[in-house]
């Protein structure tokens, strides 16, 4: 009789620790899913606000209202810190969301980003803090010329372009679902989103926009390139690929380098 109440013993503990170990497995699922939903809600909540905040402030109601109570200058600042921030939220969230592979990485794929951020950062510099009626990204519009038009002579959306090559470059290496449909967004809307903004700077420029966009293209190359501010913006642009790498690691935990 003691055998058999033992036995009947060890096989309820059995029992419980099968129990014990579904329940544990059966949370353990609910609560993966659950993290998985949030990560997607995340990075759709992210996206949201990353349109959201490069959409609303610069509407024609909006935009004069933040210019009378922070200054042209400060709107600038202030939206550019939030563009900024509200994008490194949102590499963020691709990050954190589901892993759902589409295509796998290669050591190709390294090289091709560290060639196209070159001269992704080579136009940055040349465009920021200059003059560009056009576009979005230039300072001083006012005092554009059109015969020392920069940049402007080779494409009137240099940040446009910019953006294409990053996200284009960056697709290739970020083969999971989140990222692809980070980068391909970006891509897309830099090679489309040049027709919103013509819209808009033909809205600012009136009938100025035509003859002074063609009066800039007719300047030759060699001379819409002042020199030493030239060369001052190639030095910063290779100076931003450089800090670009140094930093990549401890702002997205992946090195760039092969």
């Amino acid at each position: 009789m003691r055998d058999i109440y033992a036995a009947a013993i060890l096989r309820l503990e059995g029992y419980r620790a099968a129990g014990r170990l579904l329940v544990s497995a059966a949370c353990g699922a609910a609560l993966q899913k659950g993290c998985m939903h949030m990560g997607w809600v995340e990075f759709i909540l992210a996206f949201t606000v990353f349109f959201l905040s490069h959409g609303v402030p610069v509407r024609p109601p909006m935009r004069p209202w933040l210019e009378a109570r922070l200054g042209a200058r400060g709107f600038t600042l202030a939206y550019s810190a939030l563009s900024l921030g509200v994008l490194a939220w949102l590499i963020g969230a691709a990050g954190r969301a589901p892993f759902v592979p589409l295509w796998d990485w290669a050591p190709w794929q390294a090289h091709l980003v560290l060639a196209a951020m070159l001269p992704v950062c080579v136009i940055i510099a040349l465009t920021l803090g200059r003059p560009n009626p056009f576009s979005f990204g230039g300072a001083r519009n006012d005092i554009f010329d059109p015969d020392r038009p920069g940049i402007v002579r080779v494409t009137r959306h240099p940040l446009l372009l910019a953006l294409a090559i990053w996200a284009g470059a960056h697709l290739f290496p970020n083969g999971d679902l989140a990222h692809v449909i980070l980068f391909g967004t970006f891509a897309a809307f830099a090679l489309l989103g040049g027709r919103l903004v013509d819209r808009r700077a033909r809205r600012t420029l009136g009938s100025q926009w035509s003859p002074l966009l063609q009066k800039s293209r007719q300047t030759p190359v060699f001379r819409a390139f002042p020199l030493g501010e030239s060369l001052l913006r190639l030095g910063l642009g290779v100076v931003l690929y450089l800090v670009l790498i140094g930093v990549h690691p401890w702002l997205f935990g992946v090195s760039p380098l092969p």
